[in-house]
């Protein structure tokens, strides 16, 4: 059996990510999109999950009052992968919101889908942020994961509109991007954002920090 290369620690911060099994898309429309984040939500409690496909929690899921085992700074969903930026709140926390997590969602696809085999890559990866410029780098690298749907190569060779990127994040419902910019949505409880360095908690700095980065090619050339 392998070995985890990072060792969790309770008051640490890391970087979780994984995608699908060679590539494959692990989210095919809203619903899907949706159902993991619904996820997010119900897996991050002491509880085991007993909910998989179930319309009947819809939004209402979000009431729930739960204790959290990890508490969330931000996340981002793409078609065949996720990024979760994440601390404990108790030991083996993040272990275990994964484990419930992934197996949850893994059934969830497999039934919906017709699926059979591993849906995700291996065991999901992970890594320690070590310092605050990691973590200011990692809050825009995750929030800007879905711009690479509109320009691809953005990184390399710069964004022409930054108008329309700033735009497209604005209405891109599947990461944590829009709570930091309205703090109006339900979704909003997935986050814990007291939890993690004061940098962006005010919508203008977060926003500043975005553009910085949409820039970054421009500086550079």
């Amino acid at each position: 059996m392998s070995l985890r290369k990072v060792n969790f620690v309770k008051g640490e911060y890391y970087h979780i990510y994984n995608r699908g099994n060679s590539k494959q898309k692990i989210f095919h429309d809203k619903y899907d999109y949706f159902h993991f984040v619904k996820l997010m939500f119900i897996c991050n409690n002491i509880d085991n999950v007993r909910i998989f496909n179930d319309d009947r929690y819809g939004i209402n899921v979000f009431d729930r009052e739960v204790e959290n085992i990890v508490s969330i700074g931000a996340y981002c969903l793409m078609p065949n992968h996720f990024h979760i930026l994440i601390t404990e709140k108790m030991e083996s926390g993040i272990s275990k919101f994964m484990q419930k997590l992934s197996t949850a969602y893994s059934m969830y696809y497999n039934k919906k889908h017709n699926h059979t085999g591993g849906l995700f890559e291996g065991k999901f990866k992970s890594v320690h942020i070590d310092g605050d410029i990691q973590m200011k780098y990692l809050f825009s690298y995750i929030h800007l994961n879905p711009i690479k749907l509109i320009y691809k190569d953005w990184k390399e060779f710069g964004i022409k509109d930054k108008k329309q990127a700033l735009d497209y994040l604005g209405e891109y419902d599947y990461s944590s991007y829009k709570d930091f910019i309205l703090n109006e949505r339900i979704q909003s409880k997935i986050l814990n954002i007291k939890d993690f360095p004061n940098y962006f908690h005010i919508k203008e700095k977060f926003q500043k920090e975005i553009i910085e980065w949409l820039s970054f090619k421009d500086k550079t050339e």
